[in-house]
């Protein structure tokens, strides 16, 4: 009997939705155009040219590869090398050397993405692996902090709000952590413009609200024991919440679809485990800052969260 039934195998996602990935990147691109403009109105020519620079080297990189792999150089443009040249640039010191970038950005796409064969299997954050790279290779240059340059012409070495509390003990204005005239990277001084954009992501369902509501509830619950135990010694929750990049990382960088994991119950560990290591790091460790690192080592688990997080089929016993 003649076979009427025509099967097609395929990898996954199966779930089909209106929006294209072009869509989705692009989208994320719009919505990280704040930072861009917060970062170049704080931090001047510096940031705008790292930003541009990184995106250009992003794109470059991405194409060289796909050409490399004989593969559609038309994806170039479908908006994910875009939004890793972005972040990797908002994640970066203003002033860092130019050189720097290029390298990180390579790195970010070339390592964090393409070896792994491309969009949809990479199991890190690109944007992330590409400044852990820089961390390690040029930990001078990644941790050269300059004051708001729009006090002065000139710019001025400083600590971040996290690096000046932990080595000095000194204390941040909060409206200064909200607003971002701090010291920092170029894209995640602003918190008030990441929570609108990250909340404008969450609504447009393009992020899974559960991870950085997990993340925030934990920092808040892990820093508030702290400051009740001793609040000479801890900061109050706020203060953990608005400095650094906890905002960006766990808006943007957290929830990104390939590395974060697909089960409701997978995305709410994932985002306590990333709240966890961060304010372990931040408190107990010898780093000021942690986020990249806590999100990059939970990354390492999401395969084991979605394997053992998964929902009970219908009718299951």
């Amino acid at each position: 009997m003649e076979n009427k039934f025509n099967l097609i195998l395929e990898s996954s996602p199966h779930f089909k939705t209106k929006r294209s990935t072009p869509q989705i990147m692009y989208t994320v691109v719009l919505l990280l155009l704040p930072m861009c403009i917060a970062g170049v109105y704080f931090f001047r020519w510096d940031a705008l040219i790292r930003i541009l620079l990184s995106l250009v080297t992003a794109l470059l990189t991405e194409f060289i590869f796909l050409r490399l792999r004989k593969k559609d150089v038309s994806s170039v443009f479908d908006g994910s090398a875009a939004v890793t040249g972005i972040l990797l640039a908002l994640t970066l010191p203003p002033t860092v050397p130019l050189s720097d970038v290029v390298i990180g950005s390579v790195v970010a796409v070339s390592i964090g993405k393409q070896v792994f064969g491309g969009l949809g299997y990479n199991i890190f954050n690109p944007a992330l692996v590409g400044r852990a790279f820089l961390q390690a290779a040029f930990p001078v240059d990644m941790t050269t902090w300059v004051k708001p340059f729009y006090f002065n012409l000139d710019s001025i070495t400083t600590a971040t709000p996290l690096g000046g509390f932990k080595i000095d003990g000194a204390s941040t204005a909060l409206k200064k952590l909200i607003l971002g005239n701090t010291g920092g990277c170029i894209g995640e001084t602003s918190a008030i413009l990441i929570i609108i954009a990250g909340i404008i992501l969450i609504l447009l369902k393009m992020a899974d609200w559960k991870i950085p509501v997990s993340i925030i509830i934990t920092v808040s619950v892990f820093a508030g024991i702290l400051h009740l135990i001793d609040s000479t010694k801890y900061q109050d929750p706020l203060f953990y919440l608005f400095s650094g990049g906890l905002m960006l990382g766990a808006f943007f960088m957290a929830t990104d679809m390939v590395s974060s994991p697909i089960t409701p119950l997978g995305s709410i560990i994932f985002g306590i485990g990333i709240g966890i290591v961060v304010m372990v790091i931040r408190v107990f460790g010898g780093l000021p800052e942690g986020m990249m690192y806590s999100i990059l080592f939970m990354n390492c688990f999401v395969p084991l969260l979605n394997r053992y997080t998964k929902p009970k089929i219908f009718g299951e016993v």
